[in-house]
């Protein structure tokens, strides 16, 4: 036999389903306020999902390629892969997160250690 498992939270929101959208609009807020840096580093939202996208130009494909190496790294770590895309010195990268279907912090924290690599 199954056992269903709910965390406080979830029960909660299946008791009274208002509590689960206050959380989430709490979260969504929380995270509005964590892009901002990161849009005015030249990150955009993506038409018609919840997804980040940066462009990145560097001098030659090595040093493109290092840097997807140096983020490949930390998203094996973080469990976190981005959608990438390269052609010789240029690196297009989207981040959305799966698991929620849209931006999360999971976004955040690797969208700011790439800003952090790109420099």
């Amino acid at each position: 036999m199954a056992m269903l498992m709910l965390k406080s939270a979830q029960f909660q929101s299946l008791i009274n389903p208002s509590l689960s959208l206050i959380a989430s609009e709490s979260k969504r807020s929380k995270l509005e306020a964590e892009l901002q840096p990161l849009k005015e580093q030249g990150w955009t939202m993506v038409t018609g999902r919840d997804a980040l996208y940066k462009e990145f130009l560097f001098k030659d494909f090595n040093e493109a390629f290092g840097f997807m190496t140096r983020v490949a790294l930390k998203a094996d770590k973080d469990d976190h892969h981005p959608e990438w895309f390269n052609v010789y010195n240029k690196v297009q990268i989207t981040l959305s997160t799966h698991d929620c279907n849209g931006l999360s912090q999971k976004d955040v924290k690797l969208a700011n250690f790439i800003e952090s690599v790109a420099k």
